[in-house]
């Protein structure tokens, strides 16, 4: 190895050592100006001025979640056909195969999705 390549490494791990540093300084700094007056007002739950009924820990269905994940997938990836759409003649062929190769990932993706049931709202 050579010297200036060990110098580097010294000099990321001296940049690492004082953003650890750092982190720890804050996080002890804010624990000592802090001003903690527990009362059992301040640890009571509040939500619009109304005490809350039940528990919070309420079963939410999962298909809602891959609902919306799904959308940004397909939202994303729709993104990327926009750059391909304005160099489309510089590409060439190659190009072409490509963004199909894509499409067609994109495609299998939502058939998949699709006879999983994962596009049923309701």
């Amino acid at each position: 190895m050579t010297g200036s390549y060990l110098s580097n490494l010294l000099y990321v791990g001296a940049f690492m050592a004082s953003g650890a540093a750092l982190v720890v300084l804050i996080l002890l700094f804010s624990k000592l100006i802090n001003p903690s007056h527990p009362s059992p007002v301040k640890r009571s739950p509040y939500e619009c001025g109304i005490e809350p009924v039940g528990t919070p820990w309420a079963p939410f269905a999962v298909r809602y979640y891959i609902f919306a994940l799904l959308f940004l997938i397909f939202d994303v990836e729709a993104i990327f056909l926009f750059p391909w759409t304005i160099t489309f003649r510089s590409l060439g062929t190659a190009g072409f195969v490509e963004m199909m190769i894509f499409i067609g990932v994109l495609l299998v993706g939502l058939a998949y999705a699709w006879r999983k049931g994962a596009l049923r709202w309701a």
